[in-house]
């Protein structure tokens, strides 16, 4: 099991290589700008990124508001590095898309999933959505029973189906 450093945007003080720092940079700039912006990642010990989770503060809003139904999808790969993008991701009363939260993935176990969503919970003010739609990887299946014992979930190869999701 790899053993990793966990930081937020606000507080780290190393410097990281190449894209990576890059994007910390970034995002470190944009929690300087606005203290309800947030980040977290975790780095290995040869100092790689292992995973990110950010989240804006109208992501947060957002959330609060409309996050009853939380879509949670781990299905994009077309980063150069094949880590998991992992949107987060609800509807609002006008019936638009709203994203509550993104994050990169070191890959796709039961542990990474359960940082990622133990994260997600904290920095959403431990607001529990009643209903999870997601793909089917069985880890996420047993991290949602272990992290939201009171949701519903369902599995869905497509999430493009409208029947489906007016039913749910």
């Amino acid at each position: 099991m790899r053993r990793a450093l966990v930081r937020t945007c606000h507080t780290y003080d190393w410097m990281l290589d190449g894209d990576t720092e890059a994007a910390l940079s970034y995002l470190k700039g944009k929690g300087a700008m606005d203290p309800e912006f947030f980040c977290k990642f975790s780095v290995d010990k040869e100092n790689r990124l292992g995973n990110l989770f950010w989240r804006d503060p109208t992501s947060l809003l957002d959330y609060i508001a409309y996050g009853d139904v939380l879509i949670f999808d781990s299905t994009y790969k077309t980063n150069m590095y094949d880590k998991p993008l992992v949107l987060f991701v609800g509807s609002n009363n006008y019936r638009s898309t709203v994203i509550f939260g993104c994050a990169l993935l070191h890959d796709e176990t039961f542990e990474t999933y359960k940082w990622l969503l133990e994260t997600f919970m904290t920095f959403m003010k431990d607001k529990k959505p009643i209903s999870i739609l997601m793909d089917g990887y069985e880890a996420m299946h047993k991290v949602i029973d272990d992290v939201f014992p009171m949701s519903n979930y369902e599995a869905m190869n497509n999430l493009k189906d409208d029947e489906l999701l007016r039913n749910f």
